[in-house]
């Protein structure tokens, strides 16, 4: 019998780390030790090592992804198929790595939220395109000055889940010297029984995060490993048609618009001369569009947004301040 209970998640509970080798590890911490692992250690007793570990119930509703997201239907298919799997046993979440391929700015990063938010768990986003890359997701050695935790660590310790899903943005910007493999932790975390005990470099302690739902994104596959590549599944994300430009649009429309309290003064939907104005943009660029037009009908004493109001997104990025 269906209920509407297939959208909630049950949720079980999973130990991601033991709490009593990490007091025993603070209390062998030298008083010359890094304060900030210290605080770490602490932090981790406070918090307990336990998790929620969510699983589906039934498949969720996703209706509105395929709406907001058609370019990304190949996935959402695959999802749902691994969902099913899971609702139709005593297993939590589980999916496989997937590497969403494509030009900048369609909305990759956008989908891995929304995919955390329809299995309603937690995301961690480990960007290395940043100057740190090196350690975003594995931290760095306590013995280094302003050292710290990675991204991995710190979602689970942060967060409420021990399935949260993470986001590897920009997977082949990752830069790296002779000595360090920025990407080399994925190795291990890719696979579920290396993951089982996967140790930051900051921390020392091993954790599970064989529990993570992996994204990664990339413009280009030919500059990452063919050891990652082989552990991920690969999608080709295509721009959208202007049906689907037209969709997604009204999609950040909504989502901006529901997200601030200043929302609710203007309508649900735009007008279709608005849309058919955004449809030029990347999903990128719509949503700073978007954003502008609510200001610009504010401005103008309006509660609607109007076509002028969008001006052209594009030239407005390449205007430069200067003296």
């Amino acid at each position: 019998m269906t209920t509407a209970a297939v959208n909630i998640p049950i949720g079980g509970f999973k130990d991601v780390y033991d709490v009593a080798e990490v007091d025993r590890a603070l209390q062998e911490l030298a008083a010359s030790a890094n304060d900030a692992l210290k605080s770490t250690y602490e932090k981790m007793i406070k918090a307990g090592g336990t998790r929620l570990s969510v699983k589906p119930s039934g498949i969720p509703a996703m209706e509105s992804l395929y709406d907001d997201l058609p370019n990304f239907a190949a996935v959402l298919d695959d999802v749902k198929k691994h969902i099913a799997l899971c609702a139709s046993s005593n297993d939590c979440l589980e999916l496989p790595p997937l590497l969403l391929l494509g030009e900048p700015g369609i909305g990759k990063t956008y989908f891995g939220r929304r995919l955390s938010q329809l299995v309603s768990t937690g995301f961690g986003l480990c960007p290395m395109s940043s100057m740190t890359a090196g350690w975003v997701i594995s931290g760095a050695s306590s013995q280094w000055k302003n050292a710290k935790p990675g991204r991995v660590f710190e979602t689970i310790l942060n967060g409420t889940y021990a399935n949260p899903v993470i986001m590897v943005d920009e997977l082949d910007k990752a830069g790296g010297d002779n000595q360090y493999d920025p990407l080399g932790a994925l190795y291990m975390l890719l696979e579920r029984d290396t993951a089982a005990e996967f140790v930051d470099e900051f921390v020392e302690i091993p954790i599970d995060a064989s529990g993570v739902v992996w994204i990664a994104t990339a413009n280009d596959d030919s500059r990452i490993p063919d050891p990652i590549l082989d552990r991920m599944n690969v999608y080709e994300i295509e721009s959208p048609d202007r049906d689907g430009s037209a969709r997604i649009a009204q999609a950040i429309y909504g989502e901006t618009r529901g997200s601030h309290d200043w929302g609710k003064d203007f309508p649900e939907r735009l007008e279709n001369a608005v849309l058919d104005r955004l449809v030029e943009l990347s999903p990128r660029e719509m949503r700073r569009a978007i954003m502008n037009a609510f200001g610009n009908a504010k401005l103008a004493g309006r509660d609607e947004i109007g076509v002028a109001d969008v001006g052209d997104s594009r030239a407005s990025k390449k205007q430069r301040i200067g003296f």
